[in-house]
């Protein structure tokens, strides 16, 4: 999963939360994200402009502390 920006992702089927960790370190939860949304995510040329124009903006995220 080369990225510039996520350094990796997981997915929690059964709450529909989206992790995204970053190659700063910081991780982010995205809530109630579609299983649909997650794969074609994963499946993605690329994940910045993914989450930019498809998942940022569209679910509601937090902040994971370590």
């Amino acid at each position: 999963m080369p990225s510039s920006v996520v350094e990796h992702i997981r997915y929690d089927a059964d709450k529909k939360d989206l992790f995204v960790v970053f190659v700063s370190g910081d991780v982010y939860r995205y809530k109630d994200v579609p299983e649909k949304i997650y794969k074609n995510f994963k499946a993605s040329i690329s994940k910045g402009t993914f989450l930019n124009r498809t998942i940022k903006k569209k679910f509601e995220m937090e902040k994971v502390e370590d």
